[in-house]
């Protein structure tokens, strides 16, 4: 079974995150697969927008991390990065629709999204310091930019979860709704999107983005490089470590 469904619908290709029972938590074929739906609706003029889902109780728990210790992304080839070049460089409209908990790539992937609607449950929180780590995704770039210098300082150097309203007032979603209501409303305002000229929608995104993809894929590249780095240090080690015996870690 696909751990992310497919569903076109009247130019809106949906993508759906299906692996609730691990809290919807992304591994190198998901990555794989979403990136080669990224390049495929690019390439396609009947897909207008895409729109990235969860399920109403989770968004995606970030790295599904015995995975990522039993593949981590060698080179960027991999499909991790091939995911984040795809969303950075992505012309059309991309929505993002997430409830309850986003954990690390699960709220930077947000970045890049042109709309996010979220449900009233929604959590989100970047703990890459938590594991040793440091941020992905162009996320340092683009958090302080989005939020603010100090909160994102908050969010990055505690990796502590906020919540909803926070990420309402300061710009990184665009409306809260009762979670059983969230996908359904940003189905129906992709179709609207999808009624306009694709021409204008790419061009209109385009001046807004503003040349910014070469500095956000470089900083995507730079963090790499450390988090690939930071993964070998001892601090990242003993946090994996204590996360699979399921203990505390000791820094």
């Amino acid at each position: 079974m696909s751990h992310v469904l497919h569903n076109e619908e009247q130019g809106v290709l949906t993508l759906t995150l299906n692996r609730v029972d691990k809290k919807n938590s992304l591994t190198a074929a998901m990555y794989a697969d979403l990136a080669d739906a990224l390049d495929k609706a690019t390439a396609d003029a009947g897909i207008k927008v895409v729109v990235i889902q969860g399920h109403e109780t989770v968004f995606s728990a970030g790295n599904d991390i015995a995975d990522f210790l039993q593949q981590p992304p060698a080179n960027e080839d991999a499909a991790v990065f091939r995911f984040l070049r795809g969303i950075t460089v992505f012309p059309k409209p991309l929505l993002a629709v997430v409830c309850g908990p986003a954990v690390g790539v699960g709220t930077t992937m947000l970045f890049h999204c042109d709309l996010v609607y979220a449900g009233d449950n929604a959590a989100f929180s970047m703990p890459f310091v938590n594991l040793g780590l440091c941020p992905e995704a162009g996320s340092s770039l683009l958090a302080p930019e989005l939020m603010g210098y100090h909160r994102a300082a908050e969010a990055l150097l505690m990796g502590e979860p906020f919540m909803v309203d926070d990420a309402l007032e300061m710009g990184l979603v665009s409306r809260v709704l009762p979670p059983t209501e969230a996908n359904a409303y940003a189905h129906q305002q992709a179709l609207k999107i999808a009624t306009k000229p694709l021409t204008s929608l790419m061009e209109t995104k385009r001046l807004m983005k503003s040349g910014k993809a070469p500095k956000v894929l470089a900083r995507i590249q730079e963090e790499a490089m450390s988090f690939g780095r930071m993964l070998k240090e001892p601090a990242a080690i003993e946090a994996f470590s204590a996360f699979m015996e399921k203990r505390k870690p000791v820094y």
